[in-house]
Order: structure tokens, then sequence, then C-alpha cells
């Protein structure tokens, strides 16, 4: 049942005094249930449970901590239809891409939770003691991953599940060992508050302590703010624009102890099409990229905005192609009035810019909050010249860059910001004579994707889903897959420390069996 009240620890409470809906674009009506904005009290009393839960969760076992990550998995597949529902009147997305998201979070939750049981993460290094090394002895040294403390994580608009309440950045912080704070998203509020609840039963069924988890409701930027502030916040979780997450990065910068806030923002993702490529596979280039253009209406960070050919006839005729076939498909609805808003009003401020000619836009007549898909291309000159054009339109819509030749291909590469994902279209062994855009590409990406599309993150461990900024606040690390609990971490060393007094981890005896570094060696044996 959704109550619309925060969840501060494992109570429920509405104290605020200010309330809002959700929104069913589909229906575009408001939906039923009204929600109470967090009040500053309850703020404060979440982030004080969490830094008291810190101590004790860090207590538990990683094999403890596994059992409530998978804990929560279940109950989130145990909400069953009224999360499907939910999620729908929401977000306007379709049943199927409801259930796909859902798999793909307990997918997450379960991956942390096996690696959590078997230990090794932790990246435990031992160095043993030399007493008589001349001329100064050498101390026993032993280092390894602890967890920073409380973080805040903001829940995502494209994805309701996946990046938010018990999505990726909760998994990975919960995993690490800190208590996590949900600033849940005004648009998805309803399941935030489901998905919280699965998580709360989850953190007593096995004897969690309170305050490792808690959900905020929020309609603007107010609770967020104050978060963020918040002394005893050690860490913030964010995916969404790159306004939003530049304001928090910079909010977090200006306090007396700053603190990492991990931002995955915009992204135009770079495709080149080699010239081979558009010879020999035009007409299936068009289709397959309309396809990734408008899936999902053009919501995801890893739309590709950007084409890139060098001038010929093949080019031209892809662009014919492609604007024939992106108009075949039928416009989709995005996630509220306010994205379809913004889309409409940063399509056309492209469509204004000097020089630009639009190839294609969906000009039947669509459903209401329903996104009218575009391309667009421009010379390369004017590409260079124009920052504007290098912005992000977060929506179904892609520009198609013609350029002169390799050399100004590489130039434009080369003058982008910093990107999630940059794809090669190559026939052949052509991409062999691009070694030098091929090289401007890995520089601005964090991702390089052959012959496929951006569009779709794989889940797993060698997936490095972030970029140079503002792709990501810190392109070292990833946003998805069980690597992403790097963020929530930090290295300590224990010198000269009594064995007994040791983390299991770093122990003589080695109790959990996990690999580790000893004086440089790699192996799971005891010392």
């Amino acid at each position: 049942m959704i109550t619309g009240k925060n969840y501060i620890g494992n109570r429920l409470s509405g104290n605020g005094t200010k309330t809002y809906k959700t929104f069913n674009p589909s229906l575009h009506i408001e939906n039923e249930n009204e929600f109470i904005e967090a009040s500053t009290e309850e703020i404060n009393e979440a982030v004080f449970l969490a830094s008291d839960a810190y101590i004790g969760y860090n207590q538990k076992s990683g094999k403890e901590k596994a059992a409530f990550l998978t804990a929560i998995a279940d109950g989130i597949l145990a909400l069953g239809d009224i999360l499907i529902q939910t999620y729908c009147s929401e977000s306007g997305l379709p049943e199927g891409r409801a259930k796909g998201e859902r798999g793909r979070t307990i997918g997450q939750l379960k991956a942390f939770a096996a690696l959590l049981e078997e230990g090794s993460w932790v990246d435990a290094t031992i160095d043993t003691a030399i007493p008589d090394r001349a001329p100064a002895p050498k101390p026993d040294l032993r280092k390894m991953s602890v967890p920073l403390g409380p973080v805040v994580v903001f829940g995502a608009s494209n994805f309701p599940l996946a990046f938010s309440t018990a999505g990726g950045d909760t998994a990975a912080a919960l995993a690490a060992g800190c208590p996590v704070i949900v600033k849940s998203h005004p648009m998805h509020a309803g399941t935030g508050e489901l998905v919280a609840s699965a998580i709360i039963k989850a953190a007593e069924a096995t004897e969690m302590p309170n305050g490792v988890f808690s959900n905020l409701n929020s309609s603007g930027i107010e609770v967020g703010v104050q978060l963020v502030k918040h002394p005893q916040v050690k860490a913030v979780g964010f995916t969404g624009s790159i306004r939003g997450g530049r304001a928090l990065f910079d909010l977090a910068a200006q306090r007396d102890e700053p603190i990492p806030v991990f931002a995955e923002m915009g992204s135009i993702n770079p495709v080149i099409i080699l010239p081979e490529a558009l010879e020999n596979r035009n007409f299936e280039l068009a289709q397959t990229y309309a396809g990734s253009i408008t899936v999902g209406s053009g919501q995801f960070c890893t739309n590709p905005g950007l084409l890139l050919g060098i001038k010929s006839a093949a080019l031209s005729s892809f662009v014919t192609l492609l604007s024939e076939e992106i108009v075949k498909i039928e416009p989709s609805c995005m996630l509220h009035p306010n994205i379809i808003e913004a889309y409409e009003k940063n399509k056309q401020t492209a469509i204004n810019q000097p020089g630009l000619v639009v190839a294609a836009e969906y000009g039947a007549e669509v459903s209401v909050n329903h996104a009218r898909q575009a391309v667009v291309t421009v010379e390369g000159k004017t590409f260079l010249e124009n920052t504007k054009l290098h912005h992000e339109v977060f929506g179904p819509f892609s520009m198609i860059v013609q350029c002169e030749n390799a050399a100004q291909l590489q130039e434009i590469i080369t003058n982008l910001e910093g990107q999630l994902t940059g794809t090669i279209i190559s026939d052949n062994n052509e991409i062999a004579k691009y070694l030098n855009v091929i090289a401007a590409l890995q520089n601005r990406v964090g991702r390089i994707i052959f012959n496929g599309v951006p569009t779709g993150v794989e889940v797993c461990p060698s997936m490095q889903h972030g970029g140079p900024y503002p792709a990501s606040t810190d392109s070292r690390f990833t946003a998805v897959g069980v690597q992403s609990i790097k963020r929530w971490v930090r290295p300590f060393s224990f010198q000269d420390w009594p064995d007994q007094l040791l983390p299991n981890e770093l122990k003589n005896a080695n109790p959990l069996r996990i690999l580790r570094f000893v004086n440089g060696n790699q192996n799971s044996d005891s010392i």
C-alpha cells in the first residue's frame, strides 16, 4: 500500500506541510496518491540514524550483508503487479519495460550479494614486517577497502527501478557497507515507496540496524540540497542532467568537509560510420539506427545523438534512408510533460542554429506527451564553430555531421566534451586506416563499441558506464556492474596491528579464504 509518507529508517513519517502528486503521462492526468515532502526535522533524523547505523552495519559480515541484498531482491519481486502498475502509471513506459527493469534491478542486487559472499572485492594487501632489515626495520602493513559512511542516492527520472530506490547506486553502497538515504524522484514517488517498503522489510528480516536505509520524498530541490550539505553525509550518487549533477558537485565541494559526488550526466554518444560500411550496409545501418534513436523515446543516457561520416554519395544516401526509416516508427510517450516540453524546446533551439538542416521530423498527429522524433544534418565546419550543437537533446533526436575528410572528423572528435560511449561502424579492415580517429575517440569516452549501437548497457564486471566530464564527475569509476562498489569505499591501512584485532580479511589465518596480495603474490593462503 502506498501511504505517501517518508521512511525514516523503519518508521513511516509525514510531518511535512508540502504535498504533491505524481503524473500519468499516458493518460495526461495526476495520479491519485498524495506524497508528503520530508521536513528538515525528518531529514536530520534520517541522516543521524544512518550515521548511527554505520557502526553496527559494519560489524555485519559479508555473508550477512549478502543475505540483506538477496532479501531486498526477493521483496521487490514479491511486490508483484502493484509495482508494475505503479511504475507504468508514473512513467508512461510500457509493461514490458517495467518487467525488464525489475529483472535488471533484482539481478544487480544478487550480483552484489555474490560479490560479498566471495569477499575478495576488498583488495586486501599485506606486506609483512622485516624487523631486522637494515638500515631501518620494515613495519607490518595491511590494507583493505572500507566504507565511506552514509550515502545519499538521488533517484533517476528515466529508470524508476534500475537507477533509483534499490538501483545500482543503492545496491553498490549497501554492499560496500554504507547506509543509504534515497532522495526519491518526484516523478515516481509511488514506485519509490513500494521499493522502499521491500528494503525496510528485508532490513528487519535480516536484523540490519535501523537507519541502514531511509527514503525521503521531495517535489523540488530543497530536500536534496539539505542532504548534500549535511555534515554526516559522506558521499552522493546521482543520475540525471549536467545542470543537476554539477549543482550537487559544487554544493559538495563548498562544504567544510568536501565529499565526492559520483554523478552520471549528459552524453551524445558519437557514432562514427566509416565510408566502406556506408557503401556496403547503408539500408541496414539506417534501419538499425532509426530504432536505436527512438527506443524508449530516446530517454536513455546512451542514446546515439551524434552520427559522423565523411562526405560521399553513400553518406547522402544514408541521410535519406535514415530519414525515411525514422518517420515510419510510431512515437512513444515520454516520462512527464516537463520532459517533453524540455525536449521540444531543446530540439527547436538546435534546429534554429545557422547551417542546420532538418532531414526528417515525424509530422503526423501524436498522442499527448508523445515525442516527434527528428534527424538533422550539419556541415563539419559549422559543427566545430558552434558548440551549442554539441549539447544533448534528451529524447528521440540525432544530428548527422558531414565531415570534409578524416582530418576534420578527428578534429571534431578531439573537441567533443566527455561522453559515456563512442561507436565505430566499420567493414573489413577499414578501421586500420583510422587509428588516429580511434585514439581521439578513446580519449573522449568511457566505452568504445564496434559495429553495434550504444543503447543497451550490459550489467557485468567489465562494463564501464562513465566517462570524462561531463559524462560523469569522475571517469575512474563505473556506475554499472559490481565494480561500481569502488565509489563508496576508501583504502585504509593497519600498521603493526595485533592479529586478533585485525578484520578477518587481513588476519594471518585468512579465515574467509579470500584472494589477497601478500608480499607481492596473490593467493588465498594463510600466513
